[in-house]
């Protein structure tokens, strides 16, 4: 309870006090009691004391009704009757003072919008998270999910486990295998070289909870690393084209930056760890074989760096990795109502300029679209907001999974589900086009996509 209704409680359980005190005073005085109408008239000393008693116990019964009541008053207690129903209903933790309640696909990215009514939140039935049917094995493709996760410091381990366990059920249900755990840290600047955990930052224990929850569900997990551009200023400044003043002492803080992640990753069993993503001016740097080496001493798994789309297809990305991701952003000009064969035949194109043929290593660790018209010319414009097209989505996704099993790749995961969220609600006009979760035309396509017979690479392509 806070200060100031303790303060009023104060006061109330004061002012009961006083009255009994007058109370007593006035039948003592052998003539003062008061009349039903409020008013003041002269009773004899024997009505007086007769009534003694039951004034008495009017306090007790006073302070317990305050304290049962005030609650409602003020807004307080945790039961609530919602409107137009009789039946209260228990409300353990209040959106209003709970930082950890979030509505439907909210973002504090470039493309929210305002502020959604807060809606309290079903919990999942206790027990064991839902699990995939055929969990992820060398060889096999990676069919997954990258989950964008802003955490907050103060939302407790419950919440957490609770969000975790939502997003794992919703991963089954579209018959993933894989999930990836992407999340922000920042920098000061294009030129700095300063790097550190940050308000959206998970903390290593939150961090433990939801793989533990991911790896109790059967997925194959990926741990991601983000360098946040907010303050780079995009889409002119973004992560691609940083130029820290002193790359050697770059490489220093992010190697100090991701050592408990890495143990983490370790501990909880993850498959791979992202060392970097879309570093387009910082490949090639020789502090990347220090940087790999000591993450490779502290975890077992794959280490692996997630390409942009147009240095992939421009030339050698140098860093020293087994594994690389492709966030595959490849732009295909043709109209809205194109077919899905000339998607297709866009995507071999692109893909043409780099290598020909299988590419069993290469898994496209982003791709995605907006559901809007023109998404075709730039699928990775996070910031346009054009009409609603939830077909142009749904088609780019089933041409996308085409091209992953023709040229025999390792597998895709699509961009994104927002780990506050709720997977199951439709996306909100202000939410950003990207989102697929509660489109019903793209997650089908999804379904059809990670459910087909492509049986993967083969072990013999899986570093």
């Amino acid at each position: 309870m806070n200060d100031e209704m303790n303060a009023e409680m104060t006061d109330v359980t004061h002012n009961d006090v006083m009255s009994d005190d007058v109370m007593s005073d006035d039948v003592m005085s052998d003539d003062v009691t008061h009349d039903a109408d409020g008013s003041r008239s002269k009773k004899g000393k024997a009505a007086a004391r007769r009534s003694k008693v039951p004034l008495l116990a009017i306090l007790p019964v006073t302070v317990t009704s305050l304290v049962i009541g005030l609650p409602f008053v003020v807004g307080d207690h945790p039961l609530r009757w919602r409107p137009g129903s009789l039946e209260p209903a228990l409300v353990l933790r209040d959106s209003a003072s709970d930082p950890a309640r979030t509505t439907a696909h909210g973002s504090t990215g470039p493309a929210a919008g305002g502020a959604e009514p807060e809606k309290t939140e079903e919990a999942l039935p206790a027990g064991p998270v839902p699990k995939v049917d055929k969990p992820w094995k060398a060889g096999m493709p990676e069919w997954g999910v990258q989950i964008f996760w802003e955490d907050k410091k103060d939302r407790d381990d419950a919440y957490i486990e609770n969000q975790a366990r939502r997003q794992a059920a919703y991963l089954v249900g579209l018959k993933a295998n894989a999930v990836s755990v992407s999340f922000p840290f920042y920098t000061e600047g294009r030129t700095s070289t300063k790097l550190a955990a940050g308000r959206g930052t998970p903390t290593p224990e939150h961090l433990d909870t939801v793989l533990r929850v991911f790896h109790e569900a059967g997925l194959r997990t990926t741990v991601r690393p983000t360098l946040d551009e907010a303050v780079l200023v995009p889409p002119e400044g973004w992560r691609g084209n940083i130029k820290p003043t002193d790359k050697d002492a770059w490489f220093d803080a992010y190697g100090a930056l991701l050592g408990p992640y890495l143990d983490v990753a370790q501990r909880r069993q993850a498959a791979t760890f992202v060392i970097g993503t879309e570093l387009n001016s910082m490949e090639g740097h020789p502090g990347w074989k220090g940087l790999i080496a000591a993450a490779e001493k502290r975890f077992k798994g794959e280490v692996s760096y997630d390409a942009n789309w147009d240095n992939y297809v421009g030339g050698h990305i140098d860093v020293p990795v087994e594994r690389l991701g492709v966030d595959a952003y490849f732009p295909v000009k043709v109209p809205d109502d194109a077919p899905v064969d000339q998607l297709v035949d866009g995507w071999n194109t692109w893909l043409d300029k780099k290598s020909k043929g299988p590419l069993p290593r290469i898994v496209l660790a982003e791709a995605g679209i907006s559901a809007m018209d023109g998404a075709y010319y730039a699928p990775g414009d996070f910031y346009a907001r054009r009409k609603l097209n939830p077909t142009v989505q749904a088609n780019w996704y089933k041409a996308v999974c085409q091209v992953v099993r023709e040229r025999k790749m390792t597998g895709v995961y699509w961009w994104s589900v927002t780990f506050d969220a709720d997977p199951k609600a439709a996306p909100k006009e202000h939410d950003s086009r990207l989102n697929f979760a509660g489109r019903p035309d793209s997650e089908r396509e999804i379904r059809a996509c990670f459910g087909s017979d492509y049986a993967g690479p083969g072990a013999a392509s899986t570093p």
